[in-house]
């Protein structure tokens, strides 16, 4: 028989007892002050579309919620990938152009 494991995996946050589901604080950027919600994988059951890549969230991927901190109520609330909430800053704005329209 082998020993048993009483250790937690190596990786992640250690397990939350009792309090929020979810984790919520607030972040200054050069845009503004934001108010920032981590949605675990298993708190996520709808699709959503990220701002920051135009792609779909499936249901069950962990990502983040934020919205500005002077919209108290939340209702321009939007859900991003962690890494496209991370790199917001340094993405230029997508422009769509035709096909022959010069790149510069």
């Amino acid at each position: 028989m082998s020993p048993r494991r009483n250790r937690r995996a190596a990786f992640g946050p250690p397990p939350r007892r009792g309090g929020a589901p979810w984790a919520q604080e607030t972040e200054e950027g050069p845009d503004g002050e934001w108010i920032v919600r981590a949605v675990p994988g298993a708190g996520a059951v709808k699709p959503y579309r990220c701002p920051g890549c135009d792609q779909t969230i499936p249901p069950g991927v962990g990502h983040v919620v934020a919205w500005r901190a002077d919209d108290r109520d939340g209702r321009d609330r939007r859900h991003w990938h962690r890494p496209c909430w991370q790199a917001r800053d340094r993405r230029s704005p997508r422009i769509m152009r035709s096909r022959g329209a010069p790149r510069y």
